[in-house]
């Protein structure tokens, strides 16, 4: 595997562990918790999770569309630079 998908894969997986370890902490608040204590803390914990779960995956998807990009663009400059030698 090259760079760009080990990149990828990494903080998709991240993501998708913030995001999925989020909710079980807002399920965990809402059925288990004692709602006289530590709400707030669970809730905070919870946000911070999904948050953090988003960016990890939007920044997975960002790197994927740079990383093609970046390989149509030097795909487009290999075809176009053998047709201006002749």
């Amino acid at each position: 595997m090259s760079s760009h998908k080990d990149k990828f894969f990494t903080k998709l997986l991240i993501g998708f562990a913030g995001i999925i370890a989020g909710t079980l902490v807002t399920f965990y608040a809402i059925f288990e918790a004692d709602h006289d204590s530590d709400w707030y803390f669970l809730a905070t914990l919870a946000a911070v999770l999904i948050c953090a779960g988003i960016f990890f995956c939007l920044a997975a998807f960002v790197h994927k569309v740079k990383a093609d990009f970046s390989k149509r663009q030097k795909s487009r400059e290999q075809q176009k630079s053998p047709s201006s030698d002749y």
